[in-house]
């Protein structure tokens, strides 16, 4: 039986990529000249440094626009609140969300259901496994969520006959 496998991950090469180009780009714009502002990431959390909040804004757009333009969905990013650093600076965290979680495989699933009722769909942990009698019945589920809004970035890997 066909099947295939509803996955969220970002691709991580690309968000360091990403953030190298960010950081290239700041140490070039005369409006960061002088500043402390800096982009880091450990494991799956980047953090953001900004003199002020204004400094720490355009940061924040710059990686957006450099993780847009890497071809990286700015779902991924999960922003934790504003928080005061030494020295009269700025720190915001940004979580990279992988996996899908609960909410949203209930949405997927009930979106399936509709496109194909007979289609068997097994709930892993952080992703999900859909199986349908026939590869046409897969592509048009796939050809659904594509357009499906969600509030997750989703792939489709491991089709198989």
């Amino acid at each position: 039986m066909p099947s295939f496998d509803i996955v969220s991950k970002a691709d991580l090469q690309e968000v360091d990529n990403a953030i190298n180009q960010a950081i290239k780009e700041m140490t070039g714009r005369y409006d960061f000249k002088g500043t402390k502002s800096e982009i880091k990431r450990q494991d799956n959390v980047i953090i953001l440094l900004g003199d002020d909040d204004y400094k720490l804004d355009a940061v924040i757009d710059i990686l957006k626009g450099k993780l847009i333009k890497r071809g990286v969905s700015v779902k991924f990013l999960e922003f934790k609140k504003k928080e005061k650093a030494s020295k009269g600076m700025m720190r915001q965290e940004i979580e990279i969300k992988e996996g899908v979680n609960k909410d949203s495989s209930k949405k997927i699933i009930v979106e399936i259901k509709k496109v194909d009722p007979k289609a068997a769909i097994e709930n892993l942990n952080d992703h999900l496994r859909v199986s349908s009698k026939s590869k046409n019945g897969l592509q048009s589920i796939i050809t659904d969520l594509k357009s499906f809004p969600l509030d997750v970035e989703l792939s489709y890997i491991n089709f198989r006959n």
